[in-house]
């Protein structure tokens, strides 16, 4: 694809637009959002990424837009995967339910500019060292080894260097003070955990993208749907989080699911790179095949997932009334 610079500063532009409105919204009003608000602000993302792939596909061919489709779902699914961790933050730093909008929209903010960097290195990196995508397909097959041995003991967070590097640099207060970054005491500036969680966000995010854009190379090699794929997956998360928190205990077979994509698309990658080296038995998988295998891999996941937790809760014992009566009189006693 041959983008010239006037489209890059119009969709950054767009992109930029959006995320200020959704801004303008979130510091306006701080609150926890509604299922329906959140429902139509989901929808109207995932719109405008279907909308753009459908322009992708009109002006620049199926190819393209089949490329881009496939980079902004393996984006968005693992970006699902992501709220696991950030429900774990904002559970480990007890961020007051109404300011936890503001605390996602700029960590996410901060995790989009990262990315974008990673992305603008990596697409130079590849682009003049091609040895490079056997270390890509190397590092997702490991990572979709990690997701399968998985266990839940590992659910738990952890900081990483930028975050302690920062609560050991950063005089904190213990408290949050309403929505502020910083606040003056005893003439000293010190930093609120408002701003500790958003670094906390901002970075892990930059540790997932470890994982995703090497993912979305082995699926197109145009920075800029590598870009838009990401942007787009970015920028419903906030929304999401508060749309599906309860229900991504739901999808218990969702690191199966990205471990076979995230496999998937490393052999393709080493595939593909022997191909282009000339090595015959190689094959070439077509985007369509890959779309596929991507969508049909996650549905499965997802109807499996929910197979699963209607069964288990099937096969949970009923209370006898006694039981139940004993429960409620507990209950009670706790809350008096």
């Amino acid at each position: 694809m041959n983008i010239p610079v006037w489209m890059w500063l119009a969709t950054i532009a767009g992109l930029l637009a959006i995320i200020s409105f959704d801004f303008y919204l979130v510091t306006r009003n701080p609150r926890h959002p509604s299922l329906r608000e959140c429902t139509l602000w989901v929808s109207g993302y995932v719109t405008l990424a279907v909308l753009f792939g459908i322009g992708v596909l009109t002006l620049a061919g199926p190819r393209y837009g089949g490329e881009f489709f496939a980079g902004w779902i393996t984006e968005y699914s693992l970006s699902v995967d992501n709220l696991f961790v950030f429900v774990i933050i904002m559970t480990s730093f007890a961020v007051p339910r109404e300011y936890r909008q503001k605390v996602l929209l700029i960590g996410i903010i901060v995790a989009l500019l990262l990315r974008g960097l990673f992305i603008a290195v990596g697409a130079e990196a590849i682009a003049r060292f091609d040895w490079l995508f056997y270390v890509f397909g190397a590092f997702l097959l490991y990572t979709a080894w990690k997701l399968l041995t998985h266990s839940d003991d590992e659910d738990e967070f952890k900081e990483n260097a930028v975050l302690r590097t920062a609560k050991r640099f950063l005089p904190a207060t213990d408290e949050y003070n309403g929505a502020k970054l910083t606040i003056r005491r005893a003439g000293k500036r010190l930093v609120t955990p408002m701003l500790i969680v958003m670094i906390a966000i901002g970075t892990t995010d930059l540790l997932f993208a470890l994982d995703s854009i090497p993912a979305i190379f082995g699926l197109t090699k145009e920075p800029y749907l590598v870009f838009t794929a990401n942007a787009f997956a970015l920028m419903g998360l906030r929304q999401l989080f508060f749309l599906i928190g309860g229900l991504l205990d739901r999808l218990v077979y969702l690191s199966q699911g990205l471990a076979v994509v995230l496999g998937f698309i490393g052999l393709k990658l080493i595939a593909e790179t022997l191909h282009h080296h000339g090595v015959p038995w190689a094959p070439e998988i077509p985007i369509l095949v890959s779309l596929g295998v991507i969508v049909g891999t996650l549905a499965i996941t997802t109807v499996a997932s929910l197979v699963k937790v209607r069964r288990d809760r099937l096969r949970e014992p009923v209370r006898e009334v006694g039981e139940v009566d004993e429960v409620h009189d507990v209950a009670e006693a706790q809350a008096d």
